[in-house]
């Protein structure tokens, strides 16, 4: 059941290239002088190796190393970049995150943010639940207007508690169908993880979605 209603709404650590790193680099190193002593060792001595192939097996082998070198500090400020986003959102725990991705319904009804795509006439919200199943479908105005969200189907039967997904449906001009559209709502954030090169923030009831992702931050209600 839905029902309209208001709301108000400097790193200073330097990088140094890892051990590992190194012990690759000097591996690859004695390997690479071992084979240039094994062809200078093995050459036609009528037609010896020019000078300049050596020095450019030389380069080739520099161009590597300087890779390998690289690609260890990339990874290094990436995970010292990481460090520094999850010390600028620990602030987040405890607030609530307006998010599109699926919200625990407890009982208590939820603030729903539609947004109508261009050139609507007529909306219809879609609930989906933790499975990605549609539990419920009912009439919405086309409107910005945020809407209450009382976990009722439109035959009345409560829905059980759990997690939740919202999207509209639409239509146009001569009924045309337009596109569905992630309904956002707010969630109350428990946690932040560094997965990679991307925050995620973790919601109440287990949700999660990249920090990107949140569009909005408000003080828990």
């Amino acid at each position: 059941m839905i029902s309209p209603t208001t709301t108000s709404s400097n790193m200073t650590n330097a990088t140094t290239p890892s051990p590992q790193a190194e012990a690759v680099l000097s591996s690859d190193f004695e390997t690479f002088i071992k084979m240039l002593t094994t062809q200078a060792k093995y050459q036609d001595p009528l037609e010896p190796l020019d000078s300049s192939e050596y020095a450019a097996q030389l380069a080739q082998f520099s161009m590597v190393e300087q890779q390998v070198l690289s690609n260890d500090l990339l990874t290094a400020l990436t995970n010292q970049l990481g460090s520094s986003t999850m010390g600028q959102m620990a602030g987040w725990i405890g607030m609530e995150g307006r998010t599109t991705a699926p919200v625990l319904f407890d009982g208590a009804p939820l603030t729903l943010l539609p947004e109508p795509p261009i050139g609507a006439q007529k909306m219809e919200l879609v609930v989906y639940n933790d499975q990605g199943n549609e539990v419920d479908r009912g009439a919405l105005p086309v409107s910005s207007d945020p809407v209450l969200w009382a976990g009722v189907q439109q035959n009345g039967t409560p829905l059980p508690a759990g997690l939740y997904r919202f999207e509209t449906e639409a239509t146009g001009a001569n009924e045309s169908t337009l596109a569905a559209t992630s309904v956002s709502t707010y969630a109350r954030i428990v946690e932040v993880q560094n997965i990679g090169a991307q925050a995620q923030v973790i919601f109440v009831g287990g949700s999660e979605a990249p920090a990107a992702s949140v569009t909005a931050l408000r003080e828990a209600s």
